[in-house]
């Protein structure tokens, strides 16, 4: 399945995919007693992002963000407070890379490929977190959905990205590690690439396209699409 000979540009997801958003983890555990509630918090704010854009409707991802861990909260019978949010808002706007994540773009970049994001995050100013992260300077454009006003895996998103990178789909492909991503790239004509974290995993179905890359990490990956392995 793979097409790496036609593909310039690798457009990377960011949260999950290159920012560690286990380090929620403790604040779930204090909140729930449970850090798995992690995964039910961010299984809703995919589910109301994409629902709203669906309905025509938007609100900033982080916004959305504290408005799912409210109802999260809610469901579980805990009162989410002020000083809860604050928490959750700096660990969000600090989150790291995964380990793989620094030794992979520089290969990827060393190899010719023009490196991009594309995230459901609004926009932030200085430091933002891929500066934070200590990654910023791997990418050339830092694309959101935000110009757009509507959550990926809608259309316009993939297409807003490859407009701002003067590039043609087909010459791009969508690493994520959320095969919804992927689905979405790869309909409007872009490759795609599945990393398998932890907690995301392949959907077999008939109808469902299966991505040209499945990688468990990023350096998994960058044997992959460079050929060795």
């Amino acid at each position: 399945m793979n097409n790496a000979h036609n593909i310039e540009v690798l457009l990377f997801d960011v949260n999950e995919t290159l920012l560690d958003i286990t380090v929620l983890e403790p604040l779930f555990l204090r909140l729930f007693n449970n850090p798995q509630v992690l995964r039910h918090w961010f299984a809703e704010l995919v589910l109301y992002s994409q629902a709203m854009t669906v309905s025509g409707l938007y609100e900033p991802f982080g916004n959305l963000a504290v408005g799912a861990l409210k109802m999260v909260g809610n469901n579980h019978n805990v009162d989410i407070n002020d000083e809860d949010i604050a928490e959750f808002k700096g660990l969000m706007g600090s989150l790291p890379p995964h380990p793989d994540v620094l030794p992979a773009l520089k290969r990827l970049q060393d190899a010719g490929f023009r490196l991009a994001t594309l995230t459901n995050s609004a926009p932030t100013s200085s430091p933002t977190l891929l500066e934070k992260a200590g990654i910023s300077h791997f990418f050339e454009e830092q694309c959101s959905v935000e110009e757009v006003k509507r959550f990926k895996p809608h259309p316009d998103t993939y297409r807003h990205a490859a407009k701002a990178l003067g590039v043609e789909l087909d010459k791009i492909c969508l690493v994520a590690c959320h095969l919804w991503d992927t689905l979405g790239a790869q309909a409007v004509g872009c490759s795609g690439a599945f990393i398998t974290r932890p907690n995301n995993n392949l959907l077999i179905t008939e109808n469902l396209p299966q991505p040209n890359f499945v990688a468990k990490d990023l350096k998994h990956f960058a044997d992959k699409i460079l050929g060795t392995t």
